[in-house]
């Protein structure tokens, strides 16, 4: 790239690496990475504009919570061989996240969340939920934060 250009996107590795995939003949990256690229391009299509590094983190966020509620659901129904796949695919799409938080730093972070909107219970826990999504966006699961948020709340 001339030094006119814009920096990588996300976009951009994440096609890179669909060719890289491709020549290495690694199908399982292939399958992964064209349906993610789909899903970018359909966000695109929706929002009519071309998608930021923030838009394809929402995407591969929303594909990532898909892959984890089929491995649960093919745990349940004892395939073994689809649980694999799935988390073939897992995996594929985690790399392409930020490094996500453990538990004890999100616990953190909703703490201040708490104490910056003064929740004082469980009744208060959308308003910390709007304060803290936005900065642990991408970095760790909405699941769990909301589970951390809810027993926090309730210890109060």
């Amino acid at each position: 790239m001339s030094p006119g250009n814009q920096e990588i996107t996300l976009k951009d590795k994440i096609q890179e690496a669909l060719k890289g995939a491709v020549k290495r003949q690694q199908t399982v990256e292939v399958s992964t990475l064209r349906l993610l690229l789909s899903e970018v391009k359909y966000a695109e299509i929706a929002q009519q504009k071309p998608a930021d590094d923030s838009k394809v983190l929402d995407v591969i966020a929303k594909e990532v919570k898909r892959r984890r509620e089929s491995i649960e659901a093919f745990k349940k129904g004892n395939r073994g061989d689809l649980v694999a796949q799935e988390e073939a695919e897992l995996a594929i799409l985690m790399s392409y996240l930020p490094k996500q938080m453990s538990r004890e730093e999100v616990v953190a972070v909703a703490r201040q969340a708490m104490d910056a909107v003064g929740a004082r219970g469980p009744s208060d826990k959308g308003k910390v939920m709007a304060q803290l999504m936005p900065q642990l966006k991408g970095k760790a699961d909405g699941r769990e934060v909301s589970e951390i948020v809810s027993e926090l709340l309730a210890a109060r």
